[in-house]
Formats: C-alpha cells, sequence, structure tokens
C-alpha cells in the first residue's frame, strides 16, 4: 500500500500571486481541481494524478508539481500552479 496521498487539491493562479499563503491562493484561483492518485509514475518520475482536466505528476514530499497538463495542454505563461 503506498504512503503517499492519494488526492491533491491544485489550483492554478496568476503567478503576480505567489507566495500567498496556500489557504487564500483559492480565492484567486482561476482554476482547481481535485486529482487523485492513478497508481502509476509520470515520465518526470513521481507519482500520476489525474482529476477534473488536470493531470499532474507531482512529488508527494514537498508537493511540488513537476509535470501538469491543463485540458491536455501545458500551463499558459503568466500562471503557476500550487498544491493545497
Amino acid at each position: 500500500m503506498s504512503t503517499h496521498p492519494q488526492r491533491f487539491e491544485i489550483l492554478v493562479v496568476p503567478e503576480h500571486v505567489e507566495g500567498r499563503d496556500p489557504a487564500h491562493l483559492a480565492e484567486d484561483a482561476i482554476r482547481s481541481a481535485v486529482v487523485e492518485a492513478t497508481g502509476e509514475t509520470g515520465v518526470s518520475g513521481y507519482p500520476r494524478y489525474v482529476g477534473e482536466g488536470m493531470e499532474a505528476d507531482i512529488d508527494p514530499d514537498t508537493r511540488t508539481v513537476e509535470a501538469l497538463l491543463v485540458d491536455g495542454a501545458e500551463l499558459d505563461y503568466g500562471l503557476s500552479v500550487r498544491v493545497r
């Protein structure tokens, strides 16, 4: 059985809100999704999480998103992603 979290909430936010408390980032998010573990490893080498149009490879120890597709496309410039 995996010791990694089975789900995360991903927030897509404009870059200018970087550094804000994750609890308040939801107010500024232009999109959010709850992603669940697939049991697979992504090309980045980290566990793959999928849900609500997002596909992410997340380092569960640091909660860093190593790779992300939103509706099958990479994130647009000027946007960043945070895990909550």
